[in-house]
This record gives C-alpha cells, sequence and structure tokens, in this order.
C-alpha cells in the first residue's frame, strides 16, 4: 500500500485497511486531489488479497468529511461539474460494490459528499457527537456523489426529501433512529468499535462476504422473485469453495474456522 498520499493516510493490519482523510485544516473536505487519491487506495484494497475489510473515517474528532472542497465547486462549469459528480460516483460505487466490506467510522461531521461517501459504505457507526446532513441546496446545487439515490433506498422517499430538500443536520441519535447508521459509540471508543466489527470480518470467508453484498444489493434493486432466484445462486455457488469445507468441518468438529478465500 502506498504511502505517498498527501491528504489521506492508509494503513493495513490483520487483514484490515484503515483509510484517514488527512485535511483536518479543511474539516476532511474532498478536493479533486483527495477523491484521485481515495479512489487508488481503494483499487489497492480491492485487488489485496491480504485485505479482507477495510475502515473509512477522519482525522481528529470535528468532521469525518464536510463534504466536497466547497473552493474548488465554485470554480466548475457545466461540463466539469458533471464530470467531478462522475469521478465521486465512480470511487463510492467501487467502495460500495467492490466486493469486500467497508467501515464508515463516522467521527464528527458527514455533510454533503462527506454523508455520501458513509452511505456508500456497508456498515456505519458514528460517534456520539456526529453530524450528518446532505447540505448541497444550501449552495445552490444538489447531490452530486448518489445520495439521492442511496438515501432514498436507505430511509426512503419522505426522509430522503427532507434531508435533501432541507440541508439540515441530524444527530447520531437520529441517524441511527432512520437507519443511517447501525451503531453509535462515544467518541473515544469509535475506532475501538470500527476495529472489533473489522476484526470479525476479517475472520469470515471473503467469498461469502462478496456474495453476501451482491445479494443485499440485489435487493435493493430487483422484484422479490428475481431477488430470490439470485440468492438461491449465489447459494449454491459458495458450495464449490474451500471455505464452504472449511466453514462446516469447524463448526461439526467445534474448533474456530479458518478460511483461505477460496
Amino acid at each position: 500500500m502506498s504511502n505517498s498520499f498527501k491528504n489521506i493516510l492508509v494503513s493495513t493490519r490483520d487483514g484490515v485497511a484503515t483509510v484517514t482523510i488527512n485535511r483536518p485544516d479543511k474539516l476532511n473536505t474532498l478536493s479533486r486531489e483527495t477523491l484521485h487519491e481515495l479512489r487508488e487506495a481503494t483499487q489497492v484494497i480491492l485487488e489485496a488479497g491480504d485485505v479482507r475489510t477495510a475502515i473509512v473515517t477522519g482525522v481528529g474528532e470535528k468532521a469525518f468529511c464536510a463534504g466536497a472542497d466547497v473552493s474548488e465547486l465554485s470554480k466548475l462549469d457545466v461540463s466539469g461539474a458533471k464530470a467531478f459528480a462522475e469521478l465521486g460516483q465512480g470511487i463510492f460505487s467501487m467502495i460500495e460494490s467492490g466486493g469486500k466490506p467497508f467501515i464508515g467510522a463516522l467521527n464528527g461531521y458527514a455533510f454533503g459528499g462527506g454523508c455520501e461517501l458513509a452511505l456508500a459504505c456497508g456498515i456505519r457507526i458514528a460517534s456520539e457527537n456526529a453530524k450528518l446532513a446532505q447540505s448541497e441546496i444550501k449552495l445552490g446545487i444538489i447531490t452530486g456523489f448518489g445520495g439521492s439515490q442511496r438515501l432514498t433506498r436507505i430511509v426512503g422517499k419522505a426522509r430522503a426529501l427532507e434531508l435533501c430538500l432541507l440541508g439540515d443536520a441530524i444527530d447520531a441519535t437520529t441517524a441511527r433512529e432512520w437507519g443511517l447508521v447501525a451503531r453509535v459509540v462515544p467518541s473515544a471508543r469509535l475506532m475501538e468499535e470500527a476495529n472489533a466489527i473489522a476484526s470479525k470480518l476479517a475472520s469470515y470467508s471473503p467469498i461469502a462476504m462478496k456474495y453476501t453484498l451482491e445479494a443485499i444489493h440485489r435487493a435493493a434493486e430487483a422484484p422479490l422473485d428475481e431477488g430470490l432466484t439470485y440468492e438461491a445462486s449465489l447459494f449454491g455457488l459458495c458450495f464449490a469453495t474451500e471455505d464452504m469445507k472449511e466453514g462446516t468441518s469447524a463448526f461439526l468438529q467445534k474448533r474456530k474456522p479458518n478460511f483461505g478465500g477460496k
């Protein structure tokens, strides 16, 4: 994993990669350069055989990611803005659908593009001081990195409209009640909790996790009968893997499985 990034920090340990946005003076906002670095890091994580899951967070306790860098947004024309949106959408789709679970550890403000980054993560946990907002409407623009689409699928049309039209922030407790985050923990315990979840994921079969992600993503888009057919197909494919044989053998032998990802 490259350590030459300017705007993000990346580390890997025991099958878990941690990506930390490192622009504290800019509330960890997403400049074009930061997005390119995030794309490179994500690609490496997805291709690394020794990495099974990843945590995404921000430096400090104030901001996870306060959105796109407005100083750059203000200079875009129509074609440039569309290209910028497509850049962010492509990266977030990699995070969401790349086949490995990403954990969003929201340590503060998750506004605009930062909220959209969180939405792309399969599991989201928040510190008690976290706040989430799709605040683009206050800049005279709309969500560009997938917020309108993922929010509608996650929290429903009514709440997606409220978040995107009003642009107001909600606190971590409300975010949990709405299904935007799965857990809320004290700030001091956020990374401990994220790492505990990541360690558990890293111990599971990467093939089974990949198929689980695929099945659930399909459930959000396909009619029930199509989703069930797809699930059954993926279930069947699991039985061609060494991981299935290891998992069932370990269970019957009352020992911990050692999944090799094959």
